[in-house]
């Protein structure tokens, strides 16, 4: 019998909540798995919801192009206006603009209307994310491969590294280390490890990284930005599950539900006083156990455990 079943995905640190349909013949008559697909809506500019025209679209629409035909979705990541998509078997495609080579595929075009596969990645993908003009994605054996704008660091590769890099290019300082998660901000990105500990990178500006430092005061720091990855240390002996990233801001979930945030104006949009930033991450005391967090570009939403309630902060 022929169905469709509307279901959404969980909610994975850095990517949008995937609504998908699954088709096909059900498992009773068939005994085949049902295919996942995409559905997207909204500004439809630079070609960023993948479904072939510039138009926008006020109502979820399926994707339905060559590129994932005879494959199914595993998850997608939205940026600042690309957009990229996981299958199942492990490959990688991106729509949208491709300014600073988002796309991780030719440098000669400046936007797609429609998915392209990221060239360069031989292994497995197992996890993606999407910052404002940057990408990434995560091998299954824990490599961290990036792709993007690289003005402020915030691809790891170095203070020598291109403004632009247009090919997804493996972080090799991380060598030794096996990443498991990533969030990609604005211009920063933290990762975590199989081990639970946090990293990040990329532009310092507004406490964002989490490290005690600000933009720039009077000349008293030398750079705005952390060109390698670096150890959280206020978060060194937690072993943190979950991470997300927003325009300014970040946040984590480490194994026992706590929730810590960093960055602009975090502090104020809590409720603890008066607006200013929180350069360190700083424990959310009053929410119960804290199971799914994602940050948007000025506000944050967690799911808790207690009765999977939607919390905004």
């Amino acid at each position: 019998m022929w169905r469709n079943v509307l279901r959404k995905t969980t909610l994975s640190s850095g990517e949008l909540e995937l609504l998908t349909w699954r088709r096909g013949y059900s498992s009773s008559t068939s005994g085949h798995p049902a295919r996942r697909f995409a559905a997207v809506w909204g500004n439809g500019d630079f070609g960023r919801l993948g479904v072939g025209t510039l138009d926008s679209q006020w109502s979820p629409k399926p994707i339905n192009c060559s590129s994932f035909h005879h494959q199914s979705l595993k998850s997608i990541a939205c940026g600042g206006a690309h957009t990229l998509f996981l299958t199942e078997t492990g490959r990688v495609y991106a729509t949208g603009l491709n300014d600073f080579g988002q796309l991780g595929s030719s440098d000669l075009i400046k936007y797609s209307r429609e998915p392209v596969e990221v060239s360069g990645l031989a292994k497995g993908i197992v996890q993606i994310a999407a910052g404002y003009h940057h990408s990434c994605a995560i091998t299954v054996d824990g490599e961290l491969y990036m792709w993007g704008k690289n003005s402020s660091g915030q691809l790891g590769l170095g203070k020598k590294a291109a403004k632009a890099v247009h090919r997804p290019t493996k972080v090799e300082c991380l060598s030794g280390l096996t990443i498991k998660l990533a969030a990609l901000g604005s211009e920063h990105t933290v990762a975590v490890t199989d081990g639970g500990e946090a990293l990040s990178w990329g532009a310092v500006a507004s406490g964002r990284l989490g490290h005690g430092l600000e933009s720039s005061i009077f000349g008293f720091l030398t750079s705005n930005s952390e060109y390698t990855p670096r150890l959280i240390k206020k978060l060194e002996g937690i072993r943190v599950k979950r991470v997300a990233a927003g325009l300014l801001h970040s946040a984590c979930i480490d194994e026992t539900g706590s929730l810590f945030v960093f960055g602009d104006k975090v502090v104020a949009n809590l409720g603890f006083g008066e607006a200013k930033n929180a350069t360190m991450p700083s424990m959310i005391n009053t929410l119960p156990y804290s199971e799914e967090v994602a940050c948007g570009g000025y506000h944050t939403c967690v799911v808790t455990i207690s009765r999977r309630r939607c919390i905004k902060v």
